[in-house]
C-alpha cells in the first residue's frame, strides 16, 4: 500500500505577457518539471493555472478612461451612490478612480465594523464604548468625531480618508454613510452602483423593489468592450486587479477555452487523463486578522468536467470510533479499507459522512492552490496536483 497521499508542486513558468501562447506554455513548463522533478503523469492528476495569467495572456485590460465612459452611459445623472465597495487599494481603488472620473458626485455606503471581505474600517471598542450597534445609521460627521484616527492594521492607513482623497482628485463630489442596511443608500441618491461581490443580485433586486431607478452592480459595468478594450461578459469588473495607475486588468474572460486547449494537449503528449481549472481567490478566510481570501466573484472560473462536483468521503475518524471501535492495528486499517471500496456513490446525509467538507472540488483545489503559489514572487503559477482523488483505500 502506498505511504503518500496528495503530492502538490508549484510550477515555475516563464513571465507570462499579453497575446503569449498560454497553453503551450503551461503544458511545455509541466512537461520539463517532469523530466526534472522525475514523476509520472497519472490520470486525474490535476493543473490548475491561477487567474492572474490567464487574463494577462487574453491581454484583457481596460483603462480608467474606459470605466469612465461605460459609468457616464449606464448613469446620464452623474449622481450615483456607491453601495458596500470593498476596502482595497489593489482591488477598488483604481475602479472609484475611474467611477469618479465618470461622475459629478459620490456617496459611498460603508458598511460596519468591517467590508464584505473583512476589512476592517473602524475600532469595535469605541463602536461598543459610545453606545452604537450594527443596526444604526453612522454619518460622516459621526465617524470622523470617533474614528478619524484609526488605520488599517495590515495597511496601515484609513481607507475613508484614502477613497475620499482619491475621489476629489477626479475632480468629483464625496460623501460617506456608514450603515449595514443596503436601503439606506436611496436617501442619497436613487441611481445605485452595487459594489459587492457574492450577494448583488440580491441587492439588487431588493432595490429595485423598494424604489431604485438605475440599480446597477460592478457585474454590469465594462460587461462590453469600450472603445476596444477588454471586458468581461458575465463578470464585468468583478475580479479584477490594479495593474497600473491608468489600467486595469480584468478577470479572464476564456478559460474554458484555455483549459480545454491544455487538457487536449496534456492527452496527447501524456496518454493520461489530466483535468485542467483555472483558480483565483482561493475562499479561506485568515483567522488573526479576519480576511476573506474571496474578492473575486468565484474561486473557479472555467474548469473541466472531471473536477465537477463535491467531494463522496467517509469519515475515518467517524468509522474508527464507532462502527470498527473494536478493532485495531492492520485489522482497523483492512476493515476501512474495505469500507471505503463499497461506500454508496452518493454518501450525502449519512452518519459516515459528518465533519467532511461540502464544498465543491473546484473550491477545495483552488484553495490548495491559492495557498500553494502565493500572491508574491514564488513564480509558480502553475500548480500540478497529483493524488488528489486517491483515499486511503487506493494501490
Amino acid at each position: 500500500m502506498r505511504s503518500v497521499g496528495t503530492v502538490v508542486r508549484g510550477i515555475r513558468t516563464p513571465i507570462i505577457k499579453a497575446n503569449d501562447d498560454l497553453a503551450s506554455i503551461v503544458v511545455d513548463s509541466l512537461l520539463k518539471a517532469k523530466e526534472s522533478e522525475k514523476f509520472e503523469f497519472k490520470d486525474k492528476d490535476v493543473v490548475a493555472i491561477t487567474e492572474a495569467v490567464v487574463a494577462i495572456s487574453e491581454n484583457n485590460y481596460a483603462t480608467v478612461d474606459d470605466i469612465a465612459q461605460d459609468i457616464k452611459t449606464k448613469f446620464p445623472s452623474g449622481n450615483i451612490g456607491l453601495l458596500n465597495p470593498i476596502l482595497s487599494r489593489n482591488r477598488f481603488s483604481i475602479l472609484l478612480k475611474a467611477i469618479a472620473r465618470g461622475c459629478k458626485h459620490i456617496t459611498i455606503q460603508l458598511s460596519f465594523p468591517s467590508d464584505e471581505v473583512g476589512n476592517g474600517i473602524l475600532d469595535e471598542d469605541i463602536l461598543d464604548n459610545n453606545g452604537l450597534n450594527l443596526a444604526d445609521v453612522i454619518t460622516e460627521q459621526k465617524y470622523s468625531e470617533l474614528f478619524k484616527d484609526y488605520l488599517h492594521p495590515f495597511t496601515g492607513i484609513n481607507m475613508v480618508d484614502f477613497y475620499r482623497e482619491l475621489v476629489k482628485e477626479e475632480n468629483c463630489e464625496v460623501d460617506f454613510v456608514f450603515s449595514n442596511d443596503i436601503k439606506t443608500i436611496l436617501q442619497y441618491s436613487k441611481d445605485v452602483l452595487v459594489c459587492n461581490i457574492h450577494t448583488r443580485a440580491k441587492t439588487k433586486k431588493i432595490l429595485k423593489a423598494v424604489g431604485g431607478q438605475t440599480i446597477l452592480g460592478l457585474d454590469d459595468i465594462l460587461n462590453e468592450s469600450v472603445n476596444g478594450s477588454g471586458f468581461n461578459p458575465m463578470y464585468g469588473l468583478l475580479g479584477s486587479n490594479k495593474a497600473t495607475e491608468e489600467k486595469v486588468k480584468l478577470f479572464p474572460k476564456e478559460g474554458e477555452k484555455l483549459v480545454n486547449a491544455i487538457h487536449t494537449s496534456l492527452k496527447e503528449k501524456t496518454g493520461k487523463n489530466i483535468e485542467v481549472m483555472v483558480y483565483g481567490d482561493g475562499g479561506f478566510k485568515d483567522p488573526v486578522g479576519g480576511i476573506w481570501e474571496l474578492a473575486d466573484p468565484v474561486v473557479s472560473p472555467a474548469y473541466t468536467k472531471g473536477l465537477e462536483g463535491t467531494p463522496n468521503e467517509l469519515k475515518l475518524k467517524y468509522l474508527s470510533d464507532n462502527k470498527f471501535d473494536s478493532l485495531h492495528g492492520d485489522e482497523l486499517k483492512q476493515a476501512i479499507v474495505s469500507e471505503i471500496k463499497g461506500k454508496d456513490k452518493d454518501l450525502k446525509g449519512t452518519m459516515q459522512t459528518q465533519g467532511t467538507t461540502p464544498r465543491r472540488l473546484t473550491d477545495l483545489i483552488g484553495s490548495l492552490c491559492d495557498l500553494t503559489s502565493g500572491s508574491g514572487d514564488k513564480g509558480t503559477p502553475v500548480v500540478f496536483i497529483q493524488g488528489y482523488f486517491d483515499n486511503l483505500a487506493s494501490e
